[in-house]
């Protein structure tokens, strides 16, 4: 699986929107001299051309594993503002984390569900105490286990617990979606100013390399409705 990072400006100034996009052509440039693929994934412009509150980059490629973490942490673009000419200011930061995507669904298959007949206890009269008529099943690759006694007949016992295996996988997977969305959501209040995992400047001739980005056929960047990629 291909690695992703996020790489935003937080709320920071609408400098920090024109770094990233500066610090996104170093980081396509550098990808592609190493051989390593980058595709946008997700952009969110700024309030001026050439400017991006965030963007979500996949990257792969035989060296993706070691690529990430050199382009991990608060990145520094050091150069005066060109927006404002009378600030002094000359460091501005972004913050680049590896996030997962997506939560891949839990495949479910009625040959990876144990199904065992057990006797439960309360009531139900001497047909449910003397047969054992209750369903215990068991999802192997989640290891989620559910106990069915609601009927007296085997096998609609077990039919309802295959149903309950189902509709608990789905939840698990809703859930475990939801907080790959709130962690890559958290990346953007994550930028500490200051102290940068590395800083990166203009050429000295004031402009930089046109990126040989190496994308895959039929892939396509979309840019996301809210205010960050997430």
């Amino acid at each position: 699986m291909s690695p992703h990072l996020l790489m935003s400006a937080g709320r920071g100034p609408r400098e920090c929107a024109w770094a990233l996009a500066r610090l996104l052509h170093r980081l396509e440039a550098e990808a592609a001299r190493g051989g390593v693929t980058t595709h946008r994934v997700q952009t969110v412009p700024g309030d001026r051309p050439d400017t991006y509150r965030s963007v979500l980059i996949r990257i792969s490629g035989g060296d993706a594993e070691a690529f990430v973490p050199s382009w991990t942490g608060t990145l520094c673009w050091q150069a005066p503002s060109p927006n404002r000419a009378s600030t002094g200011r000359k460091n501005w930061y972004v913050v680049a984390r590896p996030c997962q995507l997506d939560s891949p669904a839990t495949a479910f298959a009625e040959a990876d569900v144990d199904v065992v007949a057990c006797r439960t206890g309360g009531p139900g009269g001497q047909h449910r105490n003397k047969a054992s008529t209750a369903v215990r099943a068991t999802h192997r690759p989640s290891g989620i286990v559910v106990v069915v006694d609601t009927e007296r007949q085997f096998s609609l016992n077990r039919r309802l617990a295959l149903q309950l295996l189902r509709r608990r996988i789905a939840h698990d997977d809703e859930t475990a979606e939801r907080a790959a969305v709130t962690a890559r959501w958290r990346i953007h209040d994550e930028l500490v100013r200051g102290d940068p995992s590395r800083v990166e400047r203009p050429e000295p001739s004031g402009r930089e390399p046109a990126p040989r980005q190496r994308t895959r056929r039929g892939d396509r960047s979309r840019d996301a409705n809210g205010p960050n990629a997430r």
